[in-house]
């Protein structure tokens, strides 16, 4: 469990996720669970992208887009990554067959704004519809490198909201990546079961956003999971999986917390169905980070397209 190699674990967690829930993504659970073959076992094809097993979308481009930029210059610069998801959106670097899919339109609207303003930092949408789970997505290199680099919560805190900024530039959005932030340090420096470290790096997460006043009403959207003991008896049906950044980081943290082990959480995430690719991402990163690479199935990882690629990109990360 967590070898030394913590891109590789939490990069290939987020991708192999991502590529589990592509083939059902936006199916309700019920019809997941009602087809001929039954719910979600493994590597699948088709989808409403008709791709083949193991290809992931553009939650893992993203976030490879990232840890490209990052790995060359050995620190985060804001406009190199954007940059880097331009090279995605236009000319599909950093996807599984040369071509960009599946863009949301909060990350895509930012984009485009910036190849005509240039500005990574006011490039992101601001509004309350902007609070989709597109920087979420795509977190794990910034919370990677403020723990790699370790950073003081306030200037890790400052990155990780950044790197959100660059699409989803609204608090709540930035809230949800500083609390994965902080589950990653606590998954990685904490001691106890995973749902121990989880809470651990929660219970960190919000007494560092209410020591500001003006981080309460936007923190209060994330009051179920406070108490994880509590949250992980919420039924099933009690937890959304919609593309809505709340609701896809309770479905990811009610993933770890009902399993033991990164096959079955994953399977949980990605059956929860509607944004599948994206819950099974979320929570394929962290569950990467705790259990492992080693813990992947090989079955899964033999699938997932360009994997060498992807591996390569791990090593070395200055």
């Amino acid at each position: 469990m967590m070898e030394k190699n913590i891109w590789l674990n939490g990069m290939m967690g987020l991708i192999v996720g991502d590529a589990l829930g592509c083939p059902v993504q936006f199916m309700r659970r019920n019809a997941i669970r009602n087809r001929a073959q039954g719910p979600v076992t493994g590597m699948e094809s088709g989808g409403a992208y008709r791709m083949p097993a193991g290809t992931w979308t553009d939650d893992s481009s993203m976030a490879l887009a990232a840890l490209d930029s990052i790995r060359e210059l050995g620190e985060v610069d804001l406009d190199d990554i954007m940059d880097s998801f331009v090279s995605w959106y236009e000319e599909g670097e950093y996807t599984p067959f040369g071509k960009a899919f599946d863009m949301g339109n909060t990350c895509s609207l930012a984009i485009e704004k910036y190849e005509q303003e240039h500005d990574p930092m006011t490039c992101g949408g601001i509004s309350e519809h902007s609070n989709g789970n597109g920087s979420l997505m795509r977190i794990m290199p910034a919370c990677l490198y403020a723990y790699a680099k370790g950073l003081g919560d306030a200037e890790a805190v400052k990155v990780v909201h950044e790197v959100s900024g660059l699409t989803h530039n609204h608090l709540r959005s930035k809230i949800a990546c500083g609390l994965y932030y902080f589950c990653v340090r606590e998954i990685r420096d904490g001691i106890g079961t995973l749902s121990e470290r989880l809470q651990g790096g929660l219970d960190k997460g919000f007494a560092y956003y209410q020591k500001e006043i003006t981080n309460l009403t936007q923190l209060s959207y994330y009051g179920r999971i406070r108490d994880l003991e509590k949250f992980a008896d919420v039924p099933e049906d009690g937890i959304k999986s919609s593309g809505y950044v709340v609701d896809s980081l309770e479905a990811a943290i009610w993933s770890l917390l009902r399993t033991d082990s990164f096959r079955d959480c994953l399977l949980t995430a990605v059956n929860l169905g509607d944004d599948s690719d994206t819950i099974g991402a979320i929570a394929g990163g962290l569950a990467g980070l705790y259990y492992g690479y080693d813990a992947i199935p090989e079955e899964w990882l033999a699938v997932i397209q360009r994997r060498e690629w992807i591996e390569e990109l791990c090593q070395n990360i200055k």
